[in-house]
């Protein structure tokens, strides 16, 4: 249920920036920030697949909360960080912020 829950953030903030890119920008930059999003989340995810499994068991903190789900956790702390800091810098630059 936390895995489907993040992976559902995931898709939400995809087709936010997808939809914002297109309106101010057009579908080819918006292509271009969806596969900027995929890129990111691939090897986010894996990098911290492989942190997580360093540090903790297969079975997790449980049933709901294993090793998987751990890594995509980490994933999307760090992607909330970095797209808050690369989206929000963007407006700095004389352009409006994205997020």
């Amino acid at each position: 249920m936390i895995a489907i829950f993040l992976f559902y953030i995931h898709v939400i903030f995809g087709l936010y920036v997808f939809t914002k890119r297109w309106q101010d920008e057009g579908l080819g930059a918006a292509i271009l920030i969806l596969i900027f999003v995929g890129i990111i989340f691939s090897v986010g995810w894996t990098i911290s697949y492989l942190i997580a499994s360093l540090i903790f068991p297969p079975e997790g903190f449980g049933k709901f909360y294993n090793r998987d789900t751990i890594s995509l956790t980490i994933v999307t702390i760090f992607e909330y960080f970095f797209y808050t800091t690369y989206f929000r810098g963007k407006g700095r630059k004389g352009k409006e912020s994205l997020i």
